[in-house]
């Protein structure tokens, strides 16, 4: 049986085949009736685009590129996100490539490669850093791009963010309310914006109510389960007027919980324990967590769509959103 092709749609739908590549392409001046119409057509037959004849007439290659570091933590948010985007590219002839790249090495190598190659037409990252030499580059060479996150370099960039900073006042506001008073804050690797957000939020709101703060030194929320509960328990031996602990990952809000009940703390009675969740699991391991959600399919979608946008329409703002944060789940 031969291979689908443009005409085969063409003949089976009654349009004229550039009316057909055009709906393919997701053409605006194409009506979204059309678009469906031929769509649904190309699904049925089982017609794939020739990337390289996509290439060759349009110098585009219809892929979108997702550049992320490995991870070997359990609960790590990077099949979520990889899930919302790739539900925001939906119906549109984008396709999504996810690259990767290890804790440690240098990670403009998978961005250089993407660029000089032409491998995709834009990208999305995220760990952005305070001066990230991602953005500077992609800037510079006039490439797609969005971040999930932010950084202090504002010309040009496409990102979805959640504010973090909000997050960790929120979370020090609702420990004070339960009479809390001395803090540990276990924060994400410090070169990152979002940890920056997240320590300037907890010591404006822990001085605003009085509350003395411990600042975890030689772990972070991106450290080894074993190596956040060891230092825990010891943290809680030394320190044991701590009343609440506040962390940004579900993996660390874990191993702090293995922590603290290993030195005989409980929550939600001697010590309270806040952190972000993307999917409520954490009230799953112990209801008397609180929780904050941040909710990851709304920034996958939003990165997808602003990817599109900047590849689309280079003289265009670019598209941004800051997600506050609003919902405490408690036992």
């Amino acid at each position: 049986m031969p291979k689908p092709t443009l005409k085969t749609i063409a003949a089976l739908s009654g349009m004229a085949v550039p009316t057909v590549s055009r709906a393919l392409s997701d053409a605006p001046d194409i009506s979204a009736a059309t678009k469906a119409k031929v769509r649904k057509i190309a699904d049925d037959i089982g017609y794939v685009p020739n990337r390289a004849g996509v290439r060759l007439r349009t110098g585009r290659t219809n892929v979108i590129s997702l550049v992320m570091s490995t991870e070997n933590e359990i609960m790590n948010m990077t099949a979520r996100l990889t899930a919302s985007i790739a539900n925001g590219l939906r119906g549109t002839p984008y396709h999504l490539n996810l690259t990767h790249f290890f804790p440690g090495d240098d990670p403009m190598v998978p961005i250089r490669y993407i660029v000089e190659t032409g491998a995709a037409d834009a990208v999305i990252f995220n760990a952005v850093q305070p001066d990230d030499p991602r953005v500077e580059y992609l800037v510079a060479k006039g490439f797609p791009f969005a971040m999930h996150g932010r950084s202090q370099l504002t010309e040009r960039q496409a990102n979805f963010d959640y504010d973090n900073d909000a997050f960790a006042q929120l979370a020090v506001e609702t420990l004070a309310a339960r009479s809390r008073s001395n803090l540990l804050l276990i924060p994400p690797t410090i070169n990152q914006f979002y940890s920056q957000e997240i320590v300037k939020g907890a010591k404006a709101a822990c001085s605003r109510n009085k509350i003395r703060l411990i600042i975890a030194e030689g772990v972070t929320s991106d450290s080894t389960i074993d190596e956040v509960l060891g230092f825990t328990a010891s943290v809680l031996v030394s320190n044991p007027d701590i009343d609440g602990i506040l962390t940004a990952a579900p993996n660390a809000a874990m191993a702090a919980t293995a922590g603290l009940e290993k030195v005989g703390r409980t929550i939600g009675q001697d010590i309270d324990l806040v952190a972000k969740d993307a999917i409520t699991f954490l009230k799953l391991f112990r209801k008397e967590m609180i929780i904050i959600r941040e909710d990851v399919a709304l920034a996958g979608e939003f990165l997808a769509k602003s990817a599109i946008h900047a590849i689309r329409s280079p003289l265009e703002p670019r598209m941004r959103y800051l997600d506050t944060p609003s919902r405490i789940f408690r036992s």
